[in-house]
């Protein structure tokens, strides 16, 4: 049997243009300007440049502007809608960007060689034959970030006989990762953390220290990770002063003999603040880092080849389809424009409500000053969503007088103390951190007693937050900390 049925119903659809601004919003601006240039080699109605006319330093002759001028006028007399209204063409700059910044100097993008240029460098001073060079070059091809080969070497053997068209022997392998470890930088192509320091303590001067440290890693490798001092010095036969001695010497060593690299690319990885604060005599000014954005606008050929169609009225078939993909691409380039306007009026009226509640920490530079903020905060001051907000400081950075500082370092949680005083959570990590840097290493705090000295500082804060706090400031538990 069938029936008809009405129900109305409430949904919430994002439109096209809502999407491309919710994306716009997330990216910084040096991707901003990526984006724009993609939009521009994709959609032929949008160009670069700026609406207002330029003038021209050779004139024109009369007749030449006449037909100017008659263009003008019937560009003036155009009447097509929402496509040909003055909104069509946007007579805004996306330059917002104040003529001092002009003057600012780049910060410098740093330049060097990666960890498989530095060791395949390396190899070239040795004598080797092409297969042996082969088996070294896949080996080093395989290291890790952190300098450690993580692959077996029976799993290296087989790939081995895809690429050299011939059986290699484990033994042959084993051979080329001694070669390998004797690389610089020291330690590199380990297998394992115990590996990696052993490495090094071999090419270190040998004394009564370094034998020690060599002798604790190779036989009681468990007991020295988990700080069982006591057994160490029963089975080494070692008192309490060369224990020491020993355990400094494996301190000094480096874990991560590929670190050296990671912490290059991040020296060498170039950030564009999207803000300029700066402070002058107690008063905060706000600029854009726009200088990537270039201007935009609507090509005036699409919206010519538009006006002939509305010339023509009826028109065959092909005609009309061209002047729905020109429309198409016309609206198209108008909502990116439209999209552009609007992630940067939404930037600066976000990053103006931060500048205004964190105004002591932008005019002093002190971290004391910072005030606990959340999304909430900004929401209310801004008048956008809170998604808004999170979406604004995810990836943007802020240039101050004290230093380049990303959005999210202004965002931090609060607790209240004792007293009922608002403080926020980083400082609270660094009361934290003072007590445990301060405890004594030989009996250090755990976490129970943590909680303890913070509620007798004014904090009532639980076990598990204290936890939850000791592990984003990257300390370990008592029982590593603990020290002769």
């Amino acid at each position: 049997m069938l029936k008809q049925q009405l129900q109305q119903k409430l949904q919430q659809k994002l439109s096209p243009h809502q999407i491309q601004l919710i994306k716009l919003l997330e990216v910084p601006s040096i991707e901003l300007e990526e984006r724009i240039k993609q939009e521009l080699q994709e959609n032929p109605a949008l160009e670069e440049g700026d609406e207002t006319p330029q003038v021209d330093e050779n004139p024109a002759t009369n007749d030449e502007q006449d037909a100017d001028e008659a263009a003008d006028e019937r560009d003036d007399d155009i009447a097509l809608g929402d496509y040909l209204t003055e909104d069509d063409i946007p007579d805004y700059k996306l330059r917002e960007i104040s003529e001092r910044m002009e003057k600012r100097e780049e910060i410098p993008f740093a330049g060097s060689q990666t960890m498989y240029e530095f060791l395949h460098r390396q190899l070239g001073l040795r004598t080797m034959s092409e297969r042996e060079m082969q088996i070294a070059e896949y080996i080093i091809g395989n290291l890790d970030s952190d300098g450690y080969l993580r692959r077996n070497v029976d799993a290296i053997a087989d790939d081995l006989i895809f690429q050299t068209n011939s059986e290699v022997h484990e033994h042959e392998i084993e051979a080329i990762i001694r070669i390998v470890q004797d690389m610089d930088p020291p330690g590199i192509g380990a297998r394992n953390l115990r590996e990696c320091l052993l490495l090094q303590l071999e090419r270190k001067e040998h004394t009564p220290a370094s034998e020690d440290a060599y002798k604790i890693l190779s036989d009681f490798f468990e007991d020295f990770s988990h700080k069982r001092y006591d057994k160490i010095m029963k089975l080494c036969d070692i008192d309490e002063d060369a224990l020491k001695a020993a355990v400094a010497e494996i301190t000094a060593l480096d874990p991560k003999p590929g670190g050296l690299w990671d912490e290059s690319m991040e020296t060498a990885m170039r950030i564009t603040p999207d803000f300029i604060v700066e402070s002058h005599n107690g008063e905060l000014v706000l600029s854009m880092n726009s200088r990537e954005i270039p201007p935009l606008r609507v090509s005036r050929e699409y919206i010519g080849m538009l006006e002939q169609y509305d010339k023509h009225g009826s028109a065959p078939s092909d005609l009309r389809d061209a002047a729905l993909f020109v429309k198409q691409k016309i609206e198209s380039a108008r909502w990116f424009i439209d999209a552009v306007r609007q992630r940067q009026e939404t930037l600066r009226r976000t990053m103006s409500a931060i500048m205004e509640f964190q105004k002591k920490f932008f005019i002093t530079g002190d971290e004391s000053m910072l005030r606990p903020m959340i999304l909430k905060d900004i929401s209310a001051s801004a008048g956008y969503d809170k998604s808004t907000i999170s979406r604004v400081s995810n990836s943007k950075y802020v240039q101050t007088n004290f230093g380049i500082y990303p959005l999210k370092y202004f965002f931090s949680d609060y607790l209240q103390t004792t007293e009922g005083e608002e403080v926020t959570t980083r400082e609270v990590k660094k009361i934290l951190l003072e007590c445990i840097e301060n405890e004594d290493k030989r009996h250090p705090y755990n976490d129970e007693e943590l909680a303890a000295y913070m509620q007798e500082r004014g904090f009532v804060i639980a076990r598990r937050t204290i936890a939850k706090y000791r592990e984003q400031l990257d300390v370990p538990v008592a029982r590593l900390r603990k020290e002769i």
